[in-house]
């Protein structure tokens, strides 16, 4: 396997919505992929002091998604960090494609960024959509620079 592998930037689009996703669908498949070839061992065991795993982050990731675009209700943010006992890598990395694939479901629908984004559960009111599709971008952005550091301390293996 190379360690090094780079995926290609979204190209310029003509709307603003589709820039913004384009970029956050970016940012989900370069965090999917850092999982990619990690047996579940690796993927599971803490790369940071903090406890951060591969897993962790993709449980992660897939809880906020649920959240934000399906609002489904976190009790514990803390919590979604810590994948089951029983979850695989690859069972793992499949939820967080279901809950992407949903979450785009929703965003095909917004023609109106200004609106509001559905309200989260247990939240009294909701942002506008495009705040959530900037969110969306930082929160993937920040956890795939996470996963970048998890993934070369398992193999080596760099890139996005």
């Amino acid at each position: 396997m190379p360690r090094h592998h780079d995926t290609a930037l979204p190209r310029d689009a003509a709307d603003e919505k589709s820039v913004l996703a384009g970029f956050l669908g970016h940012l989900r498949g370069a965090v999917a992929a850092k999982a990619d070839g990690v047996g579940d061992l690796a993927a599971r065991e803490p790369g940071v002091p903090s406890g951060t795993s591969l897993l962790g982050l993709l449980t992660h990731l897939t809880h906020v998604e649920r959240h934000y675009f399906l609002g489904e209700a976190v009790r514990d943010w803390p919590a979604t960090f810590r994948p089951r006992d029983e979850d695989t890598a690859e069972q793992v990395v499949a939820a967080y494609r279901e809950a992407v694939a949903r979450a785009d479901a929703v965003i095909d629908t917004w023609s109106d960024l200004d609106r509001a984004a559905p309200v989260p559960a247990g939240r009294r009111s909701a942002p506008s959509r495009r705040w959530l599709l900037v969110h969306m971008i930082e929160e993937t952005g920040r956890h795939a620079g996470h996963a970048d550091i998890l993934r070369e301390r398992i193999d080596g293996r760099t890139g996005r």
